[in-house]
């Protein structure tokens, strides 16, 4: 007997239609110009679809950039905090400046300023988890004396991705290899040296950017 596949796996394909197709949209037509009507027609599935999983095509886009820069970026421990923030920030800098990504990440910034509700998703989605993630790395780059005790990591994060998205929002040219590779080096000088409190160092508050 040959079952229908089930409503989750039924969802999931919905779901992957409608992150790709808008996506595609964003890229074509640019930000601005993307509808739930057209990200509809797009993936082959109805708007009430969409408006049963996201309020907005902000809050679709949001998901499939979210998803792709977690899986794209991550955060490695190999013993050598400055080679892996490198290839961190590397990973961040390609995938925010090409498409699709990068026409999708550019609208949501431009749109979270006029929407509050997408500006609270950013947070929560996106912006938080990869704070804490940073954070986590850099507190076990702490516990291994390759920074020193006393640095502010959730600073130390802002002053890593404050760059990128610098360049980002401004749509200046996208850091290389060897910028970023100087960025990083730069701001773990900035920290002190290992065994140093640096001053004003306040541990782990709440906060920080994200690429």
């Amino acid at each position: 007997m040959i079952t229908s596949p089930s409503s989750l796996r039924r969802s999931e394909r919905s779901r992957r239609a409608t992150l790709d197709a808008a996506l595609e949209l964003c890229t074509e037509k640019g930000y601005g110009r993307v509808t739930i009507e057209g990200i509809a027609a797009r993936a082959g599935v109805s708007k009430k679809t969409i408006y049963r999983w996201w309020p907005s095509k902000g809050a679709v886009l949001l998901e499939a950039f979210a998803e792709a820069f977690v899986g794209a970026t991550p955060f490695v421990d190999t013993g050598d905090v400055e080679a892996d923030l490198r290839t961190h920030i590397n990973s961040a800098v390609r995938l925010v400046s090409t498409p699709p990504y990068g026409p999708a990440y550019a609208g949501i910034l431009s749109e979270m300023h006029h929407d509050d509700d997408l500006a609270r998703a950013v947070r929560e989605q996106l912006v938080d988890p990869r704070v804490e993630a940073a954070v986590g790395r850099l507190r076990r780059a702490q516990e291994q004396g390759q920074i020193p005790a006393g640095a502010d990591l959730p600073l130390t994060v802002e002053m890593l991705y404050g760059p990128v998205y610098y360049r980002h929002v401004l749509r200046k040219p996208a850091q290389d290899e060897a910028t970023v590779a100087t960025l990083v080096a730069h701001v773990l000088r900035s920290l002190g040296p290992v065994g140093s409190t640096p001053a004003g160092g306040g541990g782990d508050v709440p906060g920080g950017t994200p690429a």
